[in-house]
Order: structure tokens, then sequence, then C-alpha cells
């Protein structure tokens, strides 16, 4: 269980349509102050969400603008030799000399540098600090072998992205841990909506959850918060039954889908989960500009009616959510990011005002 109550405070996702990294730290310590979360600056071709967390991996080409390991390089088998050894002088020597080869550099993460540095300066205290990475699924169903293989269909392969990703969250809590605040980690799996069908024949939900829980230990073994983060519809129980504590989820275009999994849901919040609600849309901007807080509160309201069913819990789950963007921010105008803030901002706050006073 969190050390705090989320109280329906408001975060983002992560990802800003803004090249400047000082402009989107701003704007996100306007807006979030509680529980910023570092942007990752979508304009930026090194921040996408499968580059940004490739530094590091062994045996990676890039060619003609397509990322892919080479396995059949003649170094490859060193680099892999090397990546494991370093791994197990982090893990199992507790090297930070290590651990920083592994670190999210200004030229992949501008926006986590920005935001460190703008806390060093800042007299603000917010009550916790969200990183975020790009999940082990979409990373490794999203590169190949040089012959257009998924990676996640080569055991070396996906292993080495597991634990790359262990590693890159492992920096991240680290580096976050030291503003004295807690940290939580959102690892972000768009590419599970195709989980079940035709285009991941041969995938199983174990293989998700081994792969899940790989980090997520990781993740509680530095004393810090898991989130898992899906902006589409997947099977809900095969996140809920992970030891995840944060369940991030698009509550605009998707609570029908999730409601389904009523029973799953009431289990993970008895445990002290957390819903992250994804009430504020980004991925319909004509929706966007016709949504208010009064009418974005109210469907909160609906949603978690059917969540608690009685009234009287209202304020018990108010106070185990946080509330979100539906999605990352990173395809809008700046103009509807800038609305997508205010009414986050006023979401919140009008939720707050009522459940958590």
């Amino acid at each position: 269980m969190l050390p705090f109550s989320t109280d329906c405070l408001a975060t983002t996702i992560g990802s800003v349509p803004l090249n400047d990294a000082r402009e989107a730290t701003e704007l996100i310590l306007t807006y979030t102050p509680e529980i910023p979360t570092w942007p990752q600056l979508a304009r930026r071709p090194q921040e996408s969400m499968i580059i940004q967390f490739t530094e590091g991996l062994p045996g990676l080409k890039k060619s003609s603008q397509k990322l892919y390991f080479d396995t059949k390089d003649i170094a490859f088998q060193d680099e892999v030799v090397h990546f494991y050894e370093d791994y197990l002088a982090i893990t199992e020597a507790h090297s930070l000399t290590h651990l920083e080869k592994f670190a999210l550099t200004p030229g992949y993460a501008a926006g986590f540098h920005a935001l460190a540095d703008a806390l060093t300066r800042s007299p603000l205290k917010p009550i916790a600090l969200k990183g975020q990475v790009t999940g082990p699924f979409t990373l490794a169903t999203s590169l190949t072998d040089q012959e257009g293989k998924s990676a996640f269909y080569n055991p070396e392969l996906r292993d080495i992205i597991v634990k790359l990703l262990c590693l890159k969250t492992k920096w991240q809590i680290h580096t976050l841990r030291s503003f004295g605040v807690p940290v939580i980690i959102s690892v972000d799996e768009p590419s599970l909506v195709g989980f079940g069908s035709s285009a991941y024949l041969g995938v199983s939900a174990g293989d998700i959850q081994k792969d899940f829980n790989e980090i997520i230990t990781v993740i509680h073994g530095e004393n810090a918060y898991a989130g898992i983060h899906c902006c589409e519809n997947t099977d809900w129980a095969m996140l809920l039954s992970t030891s995840l504590d944060i369940l991030s989820f698009d509550a605009y275009s998707f609570f029908d889908k999730v409601i389904l999994y009523a029973d799953a849901l009431s289990h993970f919040i008895a445990r002290g989960g957390i819903l992250a609600w994804g009430l504020i849309p980004t991925s319909h901007p004509k929706k966007l500009s016709e949504e208010t807080v009064s009418s974005l509160t109210k469907r909160w309201r609906s949603s978690a009616a059917q969540v608690v069913h009685k009234n009287e819990d209202m304020r018990t789950l108010a106070a185990r959510s946080l509330i979100t963007p539906s999605c990352g921010m990173g395809s809008l105008s700046p103009e509807d990011t800038l609305r997508v803030l205010q009414l986050l901002k006023g979401v919140s706050e009008e939720l707050r005002k009522h459940y958590c006073s």
C-alpha cells in the first residue's frame, strides 16, 4: 500500500507535444505539482516510446530508420556477455558505477533531467514523483532481429530486453529517490490491446505476467511503487493478477470493458491497490472540446458507483484513486494539451473537495 492516500490527486501519463524540456517541465509542475511525471518530449525522435529506452541494448543497430538486433554480428555475443556482467554487478554487487551505464541520458530523456533540475532549484516538495518505462511486451514485440522476427519470440533477446528495462527502472528510482519522497514507476503497455489476437499467436498470459513481475520485483525491491498503464482494452484480470500497485486505464473510453472484471477490481482495491482513472480524453479532440470539469466529475461518480456499489464507500475509493489523462498527450496540439491539463487540475480539485476534505 502506498504510504499516503492518493485522494484523487492529478498526475500525467508521460508524453507531451513539445521540444523544450524546461517548458514541458514548467507545465507539469504547474498543473500536477503533487505528483509530477517527467515529460517525454514526443516531438524528439529519440524520445519515441520504442527508442527512448533502448540505450544499452547489446547488438542493436539502426538501418533505414529501423532498429533491429543483429544476432549474426561477430560482436553480438561479446556484447551480451558484457551486458550480463554489468547486470550481475548491479543486482548482486550493488555497483552504482555499473548502474550509471544504464542511465537515461539527456539525449534520450531531456524531460527527466529537466524535472530533476527544477526540483533541485525549487522549494516545491511533491507528495511523490512519477517515472515511466516502456513495457516489456510493447518493446519486445516492436523490436526485431535482422530477419524481421519479433524479439519477443527469441528467449535470449526477450530476457535482455526485460533486464535492460529493469536497469533503466532501477536507475530512475535511485535518482528520483534523492528528493526524499515516494517514487512511482509506470510500465506503459499500449501493445497489450492486441493480446489474444492473431497478431500475437503463442503469447500466453503467463509469459506477460512473468516479465511484468520481474520489473515489478525490482521496483518493490527499491521501495518504490509499480503501476501499469494500458490505454485501450486488454485482459484486465491478467494485469490485476500481477503484483502491481497502481492500475492506470482509459476510464473515458474503456471503463465499460474494465468493469467487466469487477471481482478482480474489488480484490485489487481490497489489497490496497490504486486506480488511476484516465478521465480526460486525449484521443478525441472534439470530445475534449465538449467536456467540462462538471461533466467529467459526473462521469467519475457514475463509474465509481459501479465499482463500490455503496455510496458510503465512495470516499474510500477516492482515497485510492488518481486522476490522469486517458493516455499520453504527445499527439495533441499544444492548445489541446493545455486544455487537458486545465481539465485535469479542475477535475482533481473538484473530486478532492467533495470526497477527500
